[in-house]
């Protein structure tokens, strides 16, 4: 019997960084970037600052555009046609129709060979979590089925969270009202996003802390990780959309290397996709927890 052959792929909003996408031989496929009328391709031509300097001094504000069933049969077919079968994971189904139009592609491609699509119900390195488990299944060398049978379980139990510096990026898109924004602005109020992935990545509003961004992502990491005796403790990724004030990062690590003895901690930039929605200064940690822990 022949080896099996895995192909690991997903979307690029999975934000894990060439040091996990190199350990685990990932496969990512980018998502659209739309600014000024023009298609750019996240992660290839165009850049997270130059978003943000698009809407600071020109106000014009990017979109964000799924992958369709097409250009993900493209893309799968050259890997079937080596003997691969491919899992690729995706941003959530709550957040974007990529997930379906894999699948709607694997679908079409039945005949040519197996692509499994797992939803992630979660974004940015919410699903790196769960890439990086596929990842270490296919290196033991565990069949396809089960390895998608495991890491699909294993999304309801990621926990991705980050704070916002601005809500003008989420006012623009849509997804605060301007009398939302000018309250937190006024009370210097840093809201936390809760990525729901019982809701497949839908994402609601957590706690709010007041005050400057560094002392309110400091609270933020205590209030995720402190005292915590639920965690998965392998890795844990602290994912940023681009930081003014770099040495920030460094403290939110040192911070969780105090509160949890995390194997791995991993700092990744934010894709496009991400950071055109969040805006700059916009930080989160990631992490998974034990089966059948409560949400956070």
């Amino acid at each position: 019997m022949s080896e099996q052959k895995i192909l690991l792929s997903a979307d690029t909003p999975c934000d894990i960084g060439d040091e996990l996408k190199a350990r685990y031989h990932v496969s990512l496929y980018p998502l659209h970037i739309i600014l000024d009328g023009k298609q750019y391709t996240d992660g290839v031509d165009i850049t997270s600052a130059e978003l943000y300097e698009a809407w600071w001094k020109h106000k014009l504000l990017p979109s964000t555009a799924a992958i369709n069933p097409e250009e993900y049969e493209s893309y799968f077919c050259p890997f079937l046609k080596e003997g691969f079968e491919i899992i690729h994971i995706s941003l959530g189904s709550g957040l974007s129709s990529s997930c379906q139009n894999a699948q709607i592609a694997a679908e079409t491609l039945k005949t040519a060979g197996n692509v499994y699509v797992i939803d992630s119900c979660s974004l940015s390195t919410g699903f790196g979590l769960l890439v990086c488990e596929a990842g270490e299944r296919i290196k033991a060398g565990m069949p396809a089925k089960k390895i998608v049978e495991e890491v699909t379980a294993l999304s309801f139990d990621t926990r991705a969270s980050f704070i916002l510096d601005t809500l003008e990026f989420m006012r623009a898109g849509g997804r605060c009202n301007s009398i939302t924004q000018i309250g937190a602005a006024l009370m210097n109020l840093k809201p936390t996003i809760l990525v729901k992935n019982d809701r497949q990545g839908s994402m609601v509003v957590g706690k709010k802390y007041m005050g400057k961004l560094a002392p309110s992502l400091m609270k933020y990491v205590d209030d995720q990780l402190k005292d915590r005796t639920d965690l998965v403790l392998e890795r844990v990724f602290v994912t940023h959309s681009g930081m003014d004030d770099p040495s920030i990062i460094d403290r939110v690590v040192a911070r969780i290397r105090e509160l949890q003895p995390f194997r791995e901690i991993f700092v990744t930039q934010a894709s496009c996709t991400i950071s055109a929605h969040s805006g700059p200064n916009t930080l989160g940690v990631l992490f998974l927890t034990k089966p059948g822990s409560a949400a956070n």
